[in-house]
């Protein structure tokens, strides 16, 4: 047997090998399997909610990686893992990066959230003007604000004010950054004056640790830019688009076979992702339904 075909016939095999061992190894389907999704740790609580009754209703496992916004990209762009909740779309670079490397992102809306901002119980103030905070960014002196605290500086949260104050680079006088929503609502809970800006779902969902610091906290009322009424991050301001710091939530789902990610994103958008999304004070993209019985 000539040389060049006990060559070929030897990659063949290997190639054979490989793909037997890869199709025997990818036993994942839409409701069943294992895998791994990015998460907006601003978003944590409520993806958390939602996988626990995915999990239950079916045999598969999802583990949460949860980091800034900034980082939950880069690990998306980078195809360590392949599915992402974000509070955006992404943006024509990032999809365009990926069609380049023949990678179709699927980009779904499931629910609208807000940024909360909030402050010490013992300020007597229960409103804020969205224009105060902004002005207080670019480095003037608003009498009731000795400070903006964000979670992280790669966060959404970040980009969302940096972006509504057109400001390229977060100003660091007075500007303060930790890891977690949890470490602002514990920092704000402690300090007066102080403002956190934090995901919404971390207050509605808390965990046992943010429960003994929300006693001593309060979510402001906001006013618009421009407006002249204060709106509370509630499911009705939401819904009327009234309340000034919302933003709408996706599953980014870049695998290229009908996985996990397509099986969760199918149930954020169903009647029981949507009532969790109902229950948790966001707002789902549609009202479940609700059947009354009527007895004698």
């Amino acid at each position: 047997m000539p040389k060049y075909i006990k060559i070929g016939f030897a990659i063949s095999v290997v190639l054979l090998f490989f793909y037997c061992n890869k199709k025997i190894e990818n036993t994942e389907t839409m409701v069943s399997g294992n895998t791994e999704i990015l998460v907006d740790e601003t978003l944590t609580p409520i993806i958390e909610g939602e996988i626990a009754v995915f999990e239950s209703d079916y045999t598969a496992k999802i583990k949460i990686k949860s980091k800034s916004e900034t980082e939950v990209l880069q690990s998306l762009l980078k195809d360590s893992i392949q599915i992402a909740i974000l509070s955006k779309k992404l943006s024509k670079e990032d999809s365009l990066y990926l069609t380049n490397r023949k990678i179709f992102p699927k980009q779904t809306m499931f629910a609208t959230d807000a940024i909360a901002l909030i402050s010490n119980k013992s300020n007597n103030d229960t409103i804020i003007a969205l224009q105060d905070v902004i002005d207080f960014m670019k480095g003037k002196t608003i009498s009731n604000i000795k400070g903006l605290v964000f979670d992280n500086p790669n966060s959404s949260t970040v980009r969302l004010l940096n972006g509504i104050a057109n400001l390229k680079v977060t100003p660091e006088k007075n500007i303060f950054s930790f890891k977690t929503n949890e470490e602002v609502i514990k920092y704000v809970s402690e300090n007066n004056g102080m403002i956190g800006v934090v995901g919404v779902s971390w207050l509605m969902e808390p965990t046992e640790k943010i429960e003994k610091y929300k006693e001593n906290i309060q979510v402001l009322s906001v006013k618009p830019i421009n407006g002249s009424k204060y709106f509370y991050p509630s499911q009705n301001n939401l819904a009327e688009k009234t309340y000034p710091l919302a933003r709408d939530l996706y599953i980014v789902n870049c695998q290229t076979f009908a996985g996990l990610g397509n099986g969760f994103e199918v149930f954020l958008k169903g009647d029981r992702g949507q009532r969790i999304i109902l229950k948790s004070g966001l707002l789902p993209i549609k009202i479940p339904g609700r059947n009354i019985s009527i007895q004698k």
